[in-house]
């Protein structure tokens, strides 16, 4: 983040802050602001990779290993920032979404790729276990999904 970006958002920040604390607005009106931003409450809820991708939008998914893991570890010794690097080959890719499968909700984050920019997402996840990663990726209308599982020992002892 830039500075002036940092420093915008701080500012709209407070203006919300002074805002409600004048009691010109509710609370409940700002977190309707946050929602109607892409917050997708339900998909960020589920459990598992299938009810996580229904709640994308796909009913169905083939899966793929046109998927570019970069510096995605097989193994990670702190749970608490996995970095995950995933990019796409497949032609047309609208968006990518990180799911952890034994995390308590699986979906990480979704990232919309913008026409004409690689499609290519880093990110770091908390995993408390080794689990299964899936990247789920909207390309052309349909759902594709990749899968790397990571293990995650503790003290990094390797095992």
């Amino acid at each position: 983040m830039n500075r002036r970006k940092f420093a915008s958002t701080s500012a709209l920040s407070a203006a919300y802050a002074l805002a409600v604390g004048a009691g010109l607005i509710a609370p409940g009106t700002v977190l309707a602001q946050a929602n109607a931003a892409g917050w997708n409450e339900k998909a960020f809820g589920q459990k598992g990779l299938k009810d996580a991708a229904a709640s994308l939008g796909a009913a169905s998914f083939s899966d793929t290993k046109d998927v570019n893991w970069g510096n995605t570890p097989e193994i990670a010794e702190n749970g608490a920032v996995v970095p995950v690097s995933v990019a796409s080959n497949i032609a047309k890719t609208e968006s990518i979404a990180i799911l952890v499968d034994k995390n308590p909700s699986a979906l990480s984050g979704v990232f919309d790729i913008p026409a004409g920019t690689d499609p290519a997402v880093v990110v770091r996840v908390k995993m408390g276990q080794t689990s299964n990663v899936f990247a789920l990726i909207k390309a052309d209308g349909k759902y594709f999904v990749a899968t790397r599982e990571i293990k995650v020992t503790l003290g990094g002892c390797g095992g």
